[in-house]
């Protein structure tokens, strides 16, 4: 299983959109080594299990603007769709293959691990906020250098990529 996919490969695909974090159907078809036809076909069969908040529909607006892939024919004939971390969970009993399996497992792993990413960093700012208030001029220039130092690099990997021109 660890030669399929390493999990970072699987974090990057993993994009913010309208507030929720997830993956496009032509993303987690090309990782579960189908086509992308076979995996909306294999959904549209099985749309019970995937509610709204599982999966949604691109608005053409949205799906313009992110201009994302385009078919040998020249472009995408319907809207894509996006799985949100259940949504792909729920994907594992539709594509019931063993690479499906295990590409679930990664996928899984991944969203696991920005989620503590994110907890990490906001429990980090907490305490910090908490020394600062405890100990206020004495170390404010240490408390401003840190504070800099925890902001990324404006050209660092923010984890999830952010669509430009969503609205939530």
């Amino acid at each position: 299983m660890g030669n399929i996919i390493p999990v970072e490969a699987v974090e990057r695909k993993i994009l913010l959109i309208r507030g929720h974090r997830v993956m496009l159907d032509s993303d987690l078809a090309e990782l579960y080594g189908v086509e992308t036809k076979y995996l909306v076909r294999q959904v549209k069969r099985n749309l019970s299990r995937f509610p709204g908040d599982f999966m949604l529909c691109l608005t053409r607006e949205e799906f313009l603007r992110c201009q994302i892939g385009t078919s040998k024919k020249g472009g995408r004939r319907y809207l894509p769709y996006v799985f949100t971390e259940q949504g792909v969970a729920m994907l594992s009993g539709v594509l019931s293959s063993k690479r499906a399996i295990e590409v679930n497992i990664r996928i899984m792993r991944a969203f696991v691990r920005l989620r503590e990413l994110l907890n990490t960093h906001k429990e980090l700012s907490r305490k910090l906020e908490a020394l600062e208030k405890r100990y206020d001029a004495q170390f404010k220039s240490v408390f401003d250098a840190i504070k800099a130092l925890m902001e990324p690099p404006a050209d660092a990997d923010p984890g999830p990529k952010k669509i430009q021109g969503f609205k939530p």
